[in-house]
């Protein structure tokens, strides 16, 4: 098969045409007469040769050369990183854009040469984009190219930003609870979270604790405790999950700020002999699919990575679009982990001696005999 590239004289040979009619065909230039005939013999022999337009030359003529910069901190081989690329790629090549790729590794100076890289190469713009919810600062360099930031901030809030709506992630876990009766026992493992270096940063610890605390008190009540401690590792789960249960009264329900800290918090709870919902009930966020093969499954507030990177490029491919923040809703995924409560009939309260008036038990969760650990009720 010959290496030769096909080229608008040779398409205008094959169809019997000039080269300017094939070249105002093929270039899709408009207000042109072409009569419909030539028209479509120009498009048959195009179609027959193989012909592919030259975008470089396209490029001088038009200044797009349709392609995007998707420059991460980091990526990982995870499923996040997966879904943001894969919600990007696809929509890039619905609008015919192609999507280079890199990796910063967090370092700022590979950040500053691989935007040069892109910009040399003449992208049509530039997605920054994060792994973990953050906020960015933006060089000068990159504010004079459509740039937009992806699951993060921008500090000076002058370019446009697709983030998770994290705080409202945070009331959805909370009412979870809420609405199967659990008001009085609620923890937290993870929190804000303790220190700056944990996974998802320090942004979205403090999003999702507003949220949940905004939904605790919404419903007339407030977090019975919160353990805070890093995100990284189910480690960091199952040691504070030990911890709370080592309390003098055990909670009706635990949020997990992330699906690491679950898969060790539901460690420490098989260990001190509690079950999974019957004992304590569990929510998460991330939805990152491992948690879905607990027994029961963990239900977790999903954070929309494949169409956060899709609704990255189509702003950075729309009109001019202003400087704003769009925040994407997170679903909930229900499961298995969460029961409603139960009344226990010790702290019913008698019925009152006055017409109509009516009184409820304080719900509590169902316990098996025996199934504290650690010798705490």
């Amino acid at each position: 098969m010959s290496s030769l590239r096909v080229t608008q004289a040779d398409v205008a040979r094959h169809a019997g045409v000039s080269r300017t009619a094939a070249s105002f065909v093929l270039s899709g230039r408009e207000g042109v007469r072409i009569p419909v005939g030539t028209r479509q013999r120009i498009l048959d022999a195009a179609r027959e040769l193989g012909y592919r337009p030259n975008r470089t030359a396209q490029s001088l003529r038009t200044r797009k050369t349709q392609t995007i910069a998707l420059i991460f901190d980091t990526v990982g081989d995870g499923h996040y990183a997966g879904e943001m690329i894969r919600g990007a790629l696809e929509t890039a090549l619905e609008r015919d854009h192609l999507l280079y790729i890199a990796e910063t590794a967090n370092d700022p100076a590979l950040e500053e040469k691989l935007l040069q890289e892109m910009v040399d190469r003449q992208v049509d713009g530039v997605i920054l984009a994060a792994m973990s919810t953050r906020t960015a600062r933006l060089s000068e360099h990159m504010r004079r190219i459509p740039t937009v930031l992806l699951n993060c901030l921008d500090a000076s809030g002058e370019s446009v930003c697709v983030v998770p709506d994290e705080e409202a992630a945070g009331r959805q876990a909370a009412r979870l609870l809420l609405d199967a009766g659990h008001r009085d026992g609620v923890h937290v493992v993870g929190g804000h979270p303790a220190t700056g270096g944990a996974h998802e940063g320090l942004s979205v610890g403090e999003l999702r604790m507003s949220g949940i605390e905004a939904a605790m008190a919404a419903a007339g009540t407030r977090l019975a405790g919160t353990v805070e401690c890093d995100w990284s590792a189910p480690e960091h789960g199952y040691r504070a999950t030990r911890s709370l249960l080592e309390s003098a009264r055990l909670p009706t329900a635990v949020v997990c700020c992330n699906d690491r800290l679950a898969i060790g918090a539901y460690q420490a709870l098989r260990e001190s002999r509690l079950r999974i919902p019957d004992d304590i009930s569990l929510v998460s966020f991330g939805d990152s699919g491992l948690p879905s093969w607990l027994r029961p499954p963990v239900t977790s507030v999903d954070t929309p990575h494949h169409e956060l990177g899709a609704k990255a490029v189509s702003l950075l491919l729309a009109d001019e679009p202003a400087p704003a923040i769009h925040r994407l809703p997170m679903a909930v995924n229900p499961r298995g982990s969460i029961t409603a409560c139960a009344p226990d009939p010790r702290e019913a309260v008698p019925a009152s001696t006055e017409p109509g008036a009516i009184r409820s038990a304080q719900p509590r969760p169902l316990r098996r005999a025996g199934a504290h650990g650690g010798g705490h009720g």
